[in-house]
């Protein structure tokens, strides 16, 4: 069973959109688990007190490094260990594979200014960024690493061409998809697609998700375009 274990100042947060729907069906039939640990129950003082004010002087508070390492050390075994932080390195599919093909994961969900330095290194915590802006905490970040995680892990999603067809596994964008009715609002499917001609089915579906990744995302396209060997297409 895969195993996630969730450190956080709030774990009635989960599993919220995590138990329902596919990663919740999976959930339920014991496909993967997930724990959620209170962080506030490792301080040891009367008022539980999980932060302090910043060193060197500064807005806002930060995570302690006692505190949070006590939590880290009563969940943790040999799983990767994770940091949702802004300044971690940018999720990727690719990453996200690896984690799901792992025992399971243990994320730290930060709040407030950060979490004290000490602890991220002395716990080899893996700083993971969904992107280039701030949340509240890292809850909302964790749910969706985990969602990514689960959904990969075998018996949950029905149709594995569905993983293999979808956005950045073979490094490009999706192409667009469509479905009945044949017209709608004037607005006709690409006759391609209901053609028959698989050849050609494929060979749009290739051509439009060049075409989407290269006007979208040039980073993927010069990715994309380099393991490829600079050919034009």
């Amino acid at each position: 069973m895969w195993r996630a274990s969730v450190l956080t100042l709030f774990p009635e947060m989960f599993p919220g959109p995590l138990g329902v729907s596919l990663a919740g069906k999976a959930l339920a039939s014991g496909i993967w688990s997930l724990d959620a640990h209170d962080i506030r129950a490792h301080a040891t003082d009367r008022h539980r007190t999980v932060d302090d004010t910043p060193a060197g002087g500064g807005a806002g508070m930060v995570l302690k490094a006692d505190v949070l390492a006590r939590a880290i050390d009563a969940a943790a075994d040999a799983r990767p260990r994770v940091l949702m932080s802004p300044r971690g390195r940018p999720l990727t599919q690719a990453r996200v594979a690896e984690f799901a093909a792992a025992p399971g994961v243990v994320v730290v969900c930060g709040r407030f200014e950060g979490v004290d330095e000490r602890v991220i290194a002395a716990r080899g915590l893996e700083e993971i960024s969904l992107g280039d802006y701030v949340l509240s905490g890292g809850e909302i970040a964790a749910m969706a690493l985990i969602d990514a995680i689960v959904r990969l892990l075998p018996g949950v999603v029905g149709a594995h061409a569905s993983l293999v067809e979808e956005s950045f596994s073979s490094g490009l964008l999706e192409y667009p998809q469509y479905t009945r009715p044949q017209v709608w609002e004037g607005k006709e499917i690409p006759e391609v697609l209901t053609s028959g001609d698989h050849g050609k089915v494929a060979a749009w579906r290739r051509e439009q998700a060049e075409r989407l990744t290269k006007t979208r995302r040039p980073d993927l396209w010069a990715a994309y375009q380099s393991r490829r060997g600079g050919q034009n297409t």
